[in-house]
C-alpha cells in the first residue's frame, strides 16, 4: 500500500494532511506555518499562524491583528500526527526551514535561504531529511557571490566617493533583511545614515528584539538634507529617483541585489551602481545546502526551476519542479514594507 506523501503541493500551498496545516500558503487557510515575514511567504487571511518568535514581530507589523503563536528554533511540536520543528534558514532575521516528520519520513520545506553567515540573521543550519523543498532564485552557475567583506568595501568606497563629491548616496534594498544587513556593513565614519520610513519601521522592530544596528535618522518630510552632508540614504528601490529622493539634490543611486550580477538587469534598473549581494543562496550555496541534507528527493520551487532541476537529475538526485506562488528576489520586484 502506497503511503500519502507527508507534504503535497496544492493550489493553496504546501499541505500536510497528517498535521492539518499548510506551509507558507498563498490563499487563506485555517492553519498556516510560516517560514519568514516577506510578503510572498507571510500572507494575510489565515485563521492561525505559527512562526519563530523572532519572525513574529515583523509579521504582526505587516499583517495587523492576527492569531499567531511563536516557536523556538529547534523546538519539536506535535501537530496532529506530524512532528514539526523550525530551523534557521539564514535568509533574514527569524527565517526558518520547517522540518516535518511523520512515521519516520522526514521532509524539510526550506522557504528562502542562504548559507553565508551575514552576522544579522540566525545562521543557516543543515537539516537531514529524505525530501527537501528548495528555492532556486539564483539557480544558475553564473550566480556566484563574493564574500560579504568584499562587497562591504565596494559599497563604502562608493559612498566615500559620493561624500567627497558633495553628493548624497542612495542605496536601494528590501526593507526587511537586506537593508539591515547593509546597515551593519556600512562604515558610519563616512557620514550619517538616513532611512526611508519603511526601512526605519523595520529597524525599530528589530531593535526592540535586541538586534544591534548603527544609529539612523528617519528621512521624513521634515528633514533638511543640508543638515546631513555626506549622508547615505537606505531606501526601497522604488523610492530611488522619486520626488522624495530628489529633494536631496545632487546624488548617486545604487541597487544591492543578486540580480546586479546580470548586465541586462543593471541597465534596466538604471542606477549609477549595482552591488551584487543577496539574501538568497547562490549556485554553490544551493548545491551545498542540498548535499548537506542527505535528501535523495528534491522539489524545486521559484527561480530557475527547470535548469536547476535538470542539473540535479543529471547529478544523482531525483528532482522535480513544483508550482508555487513564491517570488524570491525577482529582478524587477520591489518590497517596501
Amino acid at each position: 500500500m502506497t503511503r500519502e506523501p507527508v507534504l503535497t503541493f496544492t493550489d493553496r500551498g504546501i499541505w500536510c494532511a497528517a498535521g492539518g496545516f499548510y506551509i507558507d500558503p498563498w490563499r487563506p487557510v485555517d492553519r498556516a506555518l510560516i517560514t519568514h515575514g516577506h510578503a510572498d511567504h507571510a500572507r494575510p487571511g489565515h485563521g492561525s499562524y505559527l512562526a519563530t518568535h523572532s519572525a513574529l514581530p515583523v509579521m504582526r507589523h505587516r499583517l495587523g491583528d492576527i492569531s499567531a503563536e511563536g516557536i523556538a528554533f529547534g523546538e519539536t511540536r506535535k501537530i496532529g500526527q506530524a512532528e514539526v520543528s523550525f530551523h534557521p534558514a539564514g535568509h533574514v532575521p527569524g527565517s526558518a526551514q520547517i522540518r516535518v516528520a511523520v512515521n519516520g519520513e522526514v521532509w524539510v520545506a526550506s522557504g528562502d535561504y542562504k548559507v553565508e553567515d551575514d552576522g544579522l540573521s540566525e545562521p543557516f543550519e543543515p537539516v537531514r531529511c529524505h525530501h527537501f523543498i528548495t528555492e532556486s532564485t539564483f539557480g544558475l552557475p553564473v550566480f556566484n557571490w563574493q564574500p560579504q567583506p568584499v562587497v562591504a568595501l565596494e559599497i563604502n568606497d562608493w559612498w566615500a566617493g559620493c561624500a567627497a563629491a558633495g553628493k548624497t548616496a542612495f542605496l536601494g534594498a528590501y526593507a526587511l533583511g537586506k537593508a539591515q544587513r547593509l546597515l551593519r556593513m556600512l562604515d558610519t565614519s563616512i557620514g550619517p545614515v538616513l532611512t526611508h520610513g519603511a526601512v526605519e519601521a523595520t529597524n525599530g522592530i528589530l531593535r526592540d528584539q535586541g538586534v544591534t544596528l548603527p544609529d539612523t535618522v528617519k528621512a521624513d518630510a521634515g528633514i533638511r538634507p543640508k543638515d546631513y552632508p555626506g549622508a547615505l540614504v537606505l531606501a526601497p528601490p522604488s523610492a530611488l529617483g522619486s520626488a522624495w529622493a530628489r529633494k536631496f539634490g545632487a546624488q548617486e543611486s545604487a541597487f544591492a541585489s543578486g540580480w546586479m550580477q546580470l548586465r541586462g538587469v543593471r541597465r534596466r534598473r538604471a542606477g549609477d551602481r549595482g552591488f551584487v549581494i543577496s539574501d538568497h543562496a547562490d549556485w554553490n550555496g544551493l548545491l551545498s545546502a542540498i548535499r548537506d541534507t542527505g535528501a535523495e528527493n528534491i522539489y524545486v520551487t521559484h527561480g530557475y526551476t527547470d535548469t536547476f532541476a535538470q542539473y540535479l537529475n543529471e547529478n544523482g538526485w531525483s528532482a522535480e519542479v513544483v508550482p508555487t506562488q513564491f517570488e524570491g528576489e525577482a529582478p524587477d520586484q520591489d518590497e517596501t514594507e
